[in-house]
């Protein structure tokens, strides 16, 4: 792609775009952010463009952001209805998504991941597992790394795992991986989707662009997933929870298999839930389609910590094991997590609240939870919700909820923090809560040993 000397404007100012300018940079153009916003949020962003030199306008759309831009890359939160892409597009101005334009860089082969859910466990899986089989691996897309740092790289990484969203799968046009995987569709992002229907049939473009060689891979269990057309003449494999098939991944309580074949032990799975065992076959249905060694996959799969705030296992203690699930901001969340587990559980459950029928998990928290422990925003909500279906309390900070937590557990219990809630009532984002708890739970054996020393 020759863009030397080309005027480029980037709508939209943050990692991605930021990114994409240092690319277009390296190739000769002339970048230029333009962004609506002017929140101090932005402004990590603005100090980088300085010192980077690269122009960069705040609080909306001068007339030169697309009257003098020979290309349009849209950062992957903004829509192609946005009114000054609208008119870039009627002026004839190609426009291009960061991805996209990352894309016509890569020179690695790639592997790339979509569906609603699964996305980033499968994804850092396979990277994970690919560097046990001795290759440079980059994982990159809708994560922290934009595709573009990755073609910015000197030596491009033998492989690429790419985690692709429906926004940026919305302005590929020539992307092309050698092995793509839909892990499922499920309502999500219809406001600018507009219907479930065509939210998978952006899903369904990851295969647009495949040829003879290439592989599709799809949850057989999935109806929406197994509508959407690829080209003829690639390889279809699948993964199942329901049963075998050919060319399909599925376990049972001993064995994983392909078709009929035992491929891998269920012990070698390390992640719990049913809905990581779906992941993980989705993963080695990926790692087969690309004829990577079995016994360094598995090597690989055995390490695997899972990701973090993701049903993370953060330690055990006197028997007692502990989990961060604060990636949980919604009852489909918390649903996933409980079903995970064997073990009594002491469920860590609240925040800033999205107006969700609490009662509707009645069932599964009564059968699943031995004791509930509330807080934030919504602690009160979610303490009557489960009154009487459950026993509960109420916590006032998170060092508080973990103290009671750990009051409340008998050896061979779970405590699992899995809030079911937006974050933003006491912390900045999920991350930020899911590393207090870690912090909690660290310091809380010394602040233990404190208040016995304090009472001798």
């Amino acid at each position: 792609m020759n863009i030397d000397n080309k005027r480029v404007t980037l709508i939209g100012l943050g990692r991605s775009t930021v990114a994409a300018a240092q690319l277009l940079l390296r190739h000769g153009a002339h970048p230029f952010i333009s962004e609506v916003g002017s929140s101090r949020a932005l402004e990590p962003w603005k100090k980088q463009c300085e010192q980077l030199g690269i122009p960069c306008e705040m609080g909306g759309h001068s007339g030169d952001a697309c009257e003098k831009a020979d290309m349009i890359v849209l950062s992957p939160g903004v829509p192609l209805t946005v009114p000054l892409v609208a008119q870039a597009r009627l002026r004839g101005i190609p426009v291009l998504g960061e991805f996209e334009l990352a894309w016509r860089f890569c020179s690695s082969k790639a592997i790339a991941v979509t569906g609603t859910n699964g996305k980033t466990t499968v994804t850092t899986l396979l990277r994970d597992m690919i560097a046990s089989c001795g290759y440079s691996v980059a994982l990159a897309g809708n994560n922290d790394t934009p595709l573009s740092l990755v073609a910015l790289e000197e030596e491009p990484p033998d492989w690429v795992v790419l985690e692709v969203s429906s926004y940026q799968l919305e302005t590929v046009e020539q992307f092309h991986p050698a092995i793509a995987c839909i892990l499922n569709v499920t309502p999500d992002h219809l406001s600018r989707h507009g219907s479930i229907e065509h939210y998978a049939i952006v899903k369904g473009r990851i295969f647009m662009r495949q040829q003879a060689g290439d592989t599709a891979i799809r949850n057989a269990d999935d109806p929406l997933v197994n509508t959407l057309p690829s080209p003829d003449g690639i390889r279809q494999f699948y993964f199942s929870m329901k049963g075998p098939a050919a060319n399909t991944f599925y376990a049972d309580d001993d064995n994983i298999y392909f078709g009929d074949q035992a491929v891998a032990s269920s012990a070698d799975n390390p992640l719990p839930g049913k809905h990581n065992l779906a992941n993980v076959l989705a993963a080695l249905a990926v790692m087969h389609a690309g004829k990577f060694p079995r016994q360094e996959t598995l090597e690989g799969l055995r390490r695997f910590k899972g990701v973090e705030h993701r049903i993370e296992h953060v330690m055990s203690f006197q028997g007692v094991d502990y989990y961060n699930d604060s990636k949980s901001t919604n009852l489909d969340s918390l649903r996933v997590a409980l079903e995970s587990f064997s073990q009594p559980i002491i469920l860590l459950a609240g925040g800033r609240g999205k107006g969700s029928d609490y009662a509707s998990l009645c069932p599964l928290v009564r059968k699943q939870v031995k004791h509930l422990i509330a807080f934030g925003e919504d602690a009160a909500l979610i303490s009557a919700a489960y009154d009487g279906c459950v026993s509960n309390e109420q916590a006032a900070s998170m060092m508080d909820a973990v103290k009671r937590a750990r009051l409340a557990a008998d050896s061979g219990d779970v405590i699992l923090l899995s809030p079911a809630c937006a974050s933003f009532d006491m912390y900045d984002n999920f991350e930020s809560r899911g590393r207090d708890y870690k912090d909690c739970l660290r310091r809380l054996p010394c602040e233990e040993t404190r208040g016995e020393g304090s009472n001798s």
